[in-house]
């Protein structure tokens, strides 16, 4: 099996959705191959990434070790691969699905605040009581 860099998932921590999948894919990281940082925190250096702050609340950007970026759709499957998803992972690299996940990913990434007040407040429910309960 080849050795997975490890990936620095940036994302938009004023977004209870995107904190929530942020906290499962985190619970999943036992090997240590993803990083997280919030674009709203001191440690998003938009110099050091070469992505603006408003391109990076446009869209997910990923960074591998090696300094290469990823963004939007192209995102998950590397993520999930890192939290050994696999079937996730490969559920988003099927090419028929690409032109359906790339819109259904910019219309969430534009409404992503009204979508998360919605539905973020109880998947952050979720996944804050499921990793508890891994935990006792």
């Amino acid at each position: 099996m080849t050795q997975l860099e490890k990936l620095t998932l940036f994302y938009d921590g004023a977004c209870p959705l995107c904190q929530a999948e942020i906290l499962f894919l985190s619970g999943r990281n036992q090997e240590n191959l993803l990083d997280f940082v919030d674009i709203n925190s001191e440690r998003f250096d938009p110099q050091a990434v070469g992505v603006s702050c408003e391109a990076a609340m446009a869209a997910m950007y990923g960074q591998f070790a090696s300094g290469k970026l990823i963004q939007g759709v192209s995102v998950f499957p590397e993520a999930y691969r890192r939290a050994n998803l696999p079937r996730l992972a490969w559920l988003f690299t099927r090419k028929p699905l690409q032109p359906f996940l790339r819109l259904g990913y910019l219309f969430f990434a534009k409404n992503r605040h009204a979508i998360s007040s919605l539905l973020g407040p109880a998947a952050l429910r979720l996944v804050k009581s499921k990793s508890t309960s891994a935990s006792l």
